[in-house]
């Protein structure tokens, strides 16, 4: 699956969980959950580059000195622990995910709750 079809497929879900929820207080746990997205999008995009050569390049291009890159390219942890750690958090960032598609839970819960909101002071007839 490529990552425009995993982020079409993750914004579906998204609205229908949180259209269910709406009128939940729900804000602390989107945040949790976020972060937990965020780092199993990492996940998928490291283990989408598959051989030690591209992930290295990828770094590279990402802004990871060359050194660093080819350690953490050989590194022996799992593609997790990766996810989760320090170089792929500050070369995948947050905006960079945004800038490919990604919408963040808080936005679109801000947006579906607003949007009840007006629904609710506005009803169509």
């Amino acid at each position: 699956m490529s990552f425009d079809e995993r982020i079409k497929k993750l914004h579906e879900i998204q609205r229908g969980w949180l259209n269910a929820f709406k009128y939940a207080n729900i804000k602390g746990k989107l945040a949790e959950l976020d972060g937990w997205l965020r780092n199993r999008l990492r996940y998928c995009i490291w283990h989408h580059w598959k051989k030690l050569e591209r992930k290295r390049k990828n770094l590279i291009r990402l802004g990871v000195p060359p050194r660093d890159a080819y350690a953490w390219s050989r590194s022996r942890m799992g593609g997790w622990a990766i996810a989760q750690s320090p170089i792929l958090g500050t070369t995948i960032t947050k905006a960079r995910l945004i800038k490919r598609g990604y919408i963040p839970l808080a936005t679109m819960f801000k947006t579906i709750s607003k949007n009840t909101e007006l629904n609710q002071l506005f009803p169509m007839v």
